[in-house]
């Protein structure tokens, strides 16, 4: 598998728009193609996004970031008030934070 190139100075609002693409996609199988996507939007209680959509979400983020962004084990460390609150702006910080690490642990 060819090693994906990651940026060290990794832009919030880019990753911000590329996973608003990914949520609008399993947003279009509900009819849901209207629905604003923002930092501040709950994946629970805004967007009704079912577990197996997390999953689908969890393979577009690999198919694109690659094995730093790992969204099981991120989901696996939070507590259910978490998970039940968890926002796009959780998820973009958690991508950005994985980024920027790889790309730390790749320069050294």
């Amino acid at each position: 598998m060819p090693e994906l190139a990651i940026p060290a100075a990794v832009d919030a609002d880019e990753v911000l728009a590329e996973v608003t693409v990914m949520i609008r996609t399993l947003l279009e199988h509900y009819g849901l193609d209207d629905v604003a996507i923002g930092r501040w939007c709950r994946f629970h209680d805004d967007l009704d996004l079912e577990s197996i959509d997390l999953v689908k979400l969890a393979t577009a983020l690999r198919a694109r970031y690659g094995e730093p962004v790992n969204l099981a084990a991120f989901l696996a460390g939070l507590d259910l008030d978490a998970l039940i609150g968890l926002t796009v702006g959780h998820l973009v910080d958690y991508i950005v934070a994985a980024l920027r690490a790889a790309g730390t642990e790749r320069r050294r």
